[in-house]
């Protein structure tokens, strides 16, 4: 079945999926450059109800507004009466959902991937649930890596929580605890240079002459 494509252009329904998820861009961290950015969603299926102002895709849904780019089995958006968007990215039983952006003025990207992920567009904040793993890359060099049941992320206070599954039931996989890997940052490495050793200032012979040596 050809993917379905959805571009900026079709009108009325485009106007209303020109925010969706990703409409109320992130306005610290994030990139703020997305907030403007036209939204092109692919997908083998669209099911829209005008009266619950919301829109689902669905097969291999692929998103991309700007520095954003979200990959999942089905994602459903809706908008809420003051304009807010909200919105839900499922994985399938094989594989899971995908988000990633740009951060604000540096060459950073968060991504993350879940069984499901939600997009609150009043919060500003990224909930990742089930199998939750976050990333952060600085360039293309893996930096930091934490994984857990859910991870929650702000974009306002560029912070993120992480929540293991209880070990008494509860979540698809109870018990699974927290895991993370933190980098630190580089130092400029002119600062971090041992002072050098005092050196005795060389001794100047005289001149033979005016003409340079042959």
């Amino acid at each position: 079945m050809p993917a379905f494509r959805l571009l900026p252009c079709l009108g009325p329904l485009a106007a209303l999926t020109a925010g969706l998820i990703l409409g109320a861009a992130p306005a610290a961290r994030a990139e703020r450059a997305d907030r403007f950015a036209p939204l092109q969603a692919e997908a083998d299926a669209l099911r829209y109800d005008d009266a619950r102002q919301t829109s689902v895709f669905s097969g291999r849904v692929l998103i991309s507004k700007g520095s954003i780019r979200i990959r999942a089995d089905q994602v459903e958006v809706r908008q809420d009466n003051q304009g807010h968007q909200f919105g839900v990215a499922l994985g399938s039983a094989t594989q899971r959902a995908f988000y990633r952006q740009k951060r604000e003025g540096l060459d950073e990207y968060i991504e993350g991937e879940a069984e499901r992920i939600e997009y609150d567009g009043q919060a500003d904040r990224v909930t990742f649930r089930g199998q939750a793993e976050l990333r952060r890359y600085r360039g293309t060099q893996l930096s930091d890596h934490t994984s857990g049941a859910v991870i929650v992320y702000d974009n306002r206070n560029d912070t993120f929580s992480v929540d293991g599954a209880p070990a008494s039931g509860g979540g698809a996989r109870p018990g699974e605890r927290v895991r993370a890997v933190l980098t630190p940052r580089r130092a400029d490495p002119a600062a971090t240079q041992p002072a050098p050793a005092d050196v005795p200032a060389p001794t100047l012979a005289p001149s033979e002459g005016l003409e340079p040596r042959r």
